[in-house]
């Protein structure tokens, strides 16, 4: 059913919209950009900061835009004096409360405050600074740094953190000029159930939260001739970087960015996507175990299996639903399955100490930082991986070093596990490791590609919140033949909303799928905490569709005919979930107190 239509007039244009569209929207319909600081395409209706307030005329008050409706008749003005002088008030009293060291700021080229306060000739002096002394940065997380001291009160990471993922870390605490974004009883970041995702800071629109930077570090490895630095770039990172250089959103810049990283004078430039090929192999054997212990041998076991490749995803059930960790696969994510074999078998093959090697891993996450230095991930014998640096801290080294990315050439990724799929590609968007999954599974089970054109499994794509697919098997091979005629229903969910309705249907016993995909962020790791900012859903979308573009460019299109990901099974690991693969490969999860 069609929504009633008003028409409004706004800065003398007659726009017509929909019934309950905003003012800030009815704007954007005639291309006119009302400046806000608490609005974000992503999350509720707040009008928080006032800086949309627009004069209807025949009103004495400001009307916030963001949170008004237009009305049949309005007659708004966006830019009158009044609202000009209201809105450079508005910047001053929030420059007034800011920690001004822009000059050195890690945000100083996408702050929306330092743009605002610039476009409207905001000086520091309108007001007497009110900025606390005793103001200090949070980093005892290793993901994430909180910076009160420019935190604009916004409100953004609240709603981020309750709206999209359902944690609720974050609050808005005390009254008035005491007012504050606060953690659980103010306890430090990583004594929290924060999950580490990182979505709190691509939705800030200043410096007050950010990842934890650890590129300083890097640049001292690879300064230091003893050591052999490697670096391993996920698929999520290629479609997203280029949008730190100018590039348009969903840009491949794969060949430049490894020419990038070989100038800074990394030893090796691997790819992750060989490692997701290798985490497809294990996990979908071990779903075929799971089924088979089900089916054939009447076990009792943890169905419907859940992937855990995603480290927000991981930590957020290892808090909530800790008594449903046997869900999860026992496979480590392709970053640290990555980092395991780095440390064995690519030393090996090298010839060079392992503790001489310093493992890098350039991904989209913040939580890939935690996921790094978790105590678990250390079945080489040393920390897996030793460091993890988002895209936008990729970007920045590129530009430290002085190289004009727009200008290179194109290489490729390095050889020993620098060899991929398209399959292993599709991983950083939501339903792609359930698709590479599918790719190899039916092809194991029937002998057969999957019944779909050209291996496109088109219903686990797209953003809806919660996906599915039904597979009928049939004409197995021998060893599968238990699974002949079964229709299994698969499922997919992004972000850590959807993440809880799924488990919820765990919980109670009434969940449909054998096997779900689960991502922490929204639209997947092309959407995650470590993705250069802006990000929206237009971003992410242009991402996903460089994604599946980069996939139906490659030359081979199923994990399991990776000829590297054969080469390692045959001279290292020998089999699928085998005592060294299991060993190397595999983790356990431990349950986390909620507060």
């Amino acid at each position: 059913m069609s929504k009633n239509t008003i028409t409004l007039i706004i800065d003398g244009t007659k726009v017509t919209v929909e019934e309950g569209t905003s003012i800030l929207d009815a704007a954007k319909k005639v291309d006119i950009e009302i400046p806000t600081l608490c609005h974000h395409e992503d999350l509720c209706v707040a009008g928080n900061c006032r800086v949309c307030v627009v004069e209807e005329k025949g009103k004495n008050n400001l009307t916030a835009s963001c949170a008004a409706p237009a009305t049949e008749g309005m007659d708004i003005l966006t830019s009158s004096p009044k609202v000009r002088r209201a809105r450079k008030d508005i910047m001053a009293l929030l420059v007034s409360e800011h920690n001004t060291q822009c000059t050195t700021c890690y945000r100083n080229t996408n702050c929306e405050l330092q743009t605002l306060a610039s476009d409207y000739n905001v000086d520091n002096d309108i007001y007497l600074s009110v900025l606390k002394n005793n103001t200090t940065i949070d980093k005892s997380s290793w993901s994430i740094e909180k910076d009160d001291s420019k935190c604009i009160r916004c409100q953004r990471c609240v709603r981020t953190c309750a709206e999209i993922q359902h944690v609720n870390a974050l609050a808005v605490t005390h009254k008035g000029h005491e007012m504050k974004i606060s953690t659980f009883m103010d306890f430090p970041m990583n004594e929290i159930v924060c999950t580490n995702c990182g979505q709190c800071i691509i939705h800030c629109p200043t410096a007050a939260l950010t990842e934890r930077r650890y590129y300083d570090d890097i640049w001292e490895a690879i300064d230091d001739p003893t050591k052999h630095v490697v670096v391993n770039t996920a698929p999520s990172v290629r479609v997203a970087l280029g949008e730190m250089f100018d590039y348009e959103p969903g840009k491949i810049v794969t060949g430049k960015m490894v020419t990038a990283l070989k100038k800074m004078g990394f030893d090796s430039v691997l790819d992750t996507d060989f490692s997701a090929d290798l985490t497809i192999i294990e996990e979908a054997n071990e779903l075929l175990v799971r089924l088979k212990k089900a089916f054939v041998d009447k076990e009792e076991v943890a169905l419907p299996m859940i992937t855990s490749c995603s480290p927000g995803w991981v930590k957020f059930i290892e808090h909530m639903y800790p008594e449903h960790l046997g869900h999860l696969s026992t496979c480590k994510s392709p970053q640290q399955m990555f980092g395991s074999m780095v440390k064995t078998y690519y030393a090996e093959k090298k010839g060079i100490d392992p503790k001489d090697i310093v493992c890098v891993a350039g991904m989209p996450c913040a939580a890939k930082k935690y996921e790094a230095n978790r105590p678990e991930m250390r079945d080489s014998g040393f920390q897996d991986i030793d460091a993890g640096l988002t895209t936008r801290e990729l970007g920045h080294m590129i530009k430290q070093a002085g190289i004009k990315f727009q200008e290179l050439p194109e290489e490729n990724f390095d050889k020993i596990m620098g060899e991929s799929s398209g399959a292993a590609v599709v991983f950083g968007a939501t339903g792609g490791v359930m698709e590479a999954a599918l790719r190899t599974a039916y092809a194991v089970i029937t002998g057969r590609p999957v019944p779909f054109d050209n291996l496109n499994i088109t219903p686990v794509r797209g953003m809806e919140s919660i996906k599915e697919i039904t597979i009928k098997f049939e004409d197995c091979v021998p060893e599968y033949s238990f699974l002949e005629g079964i229709e299994a229903k698969f499922g997919i969910a992004h972000g850590l909303t959807n993440a809880r309705a799924i488990m919820d249907q765990i919980v109670e016993g009434k969940s449909p799928y054998v096997f779900i995909e689960i991502m922490a962020c929204p639209g997947g790791c092309i959407g995650g905490g470590g993705q250069p900012i802006p990000t929206t859903d237009e971003i992410r979308k242009k991402r996903i569709e460089a994604i599946y573009a980069e996939d139906m460019g490659k030359p081979i299109r199923m994990s399991h005919e990776n000829p590297e990901i054969k080469e390692i099974y045959e001279s290292f690991l020998k089999v699928p979930l085998g005592e060294k693969s299991h060993h190397l490969l595999h983790t356990k999860y431990r349950k986390r107190k909620r507060y």
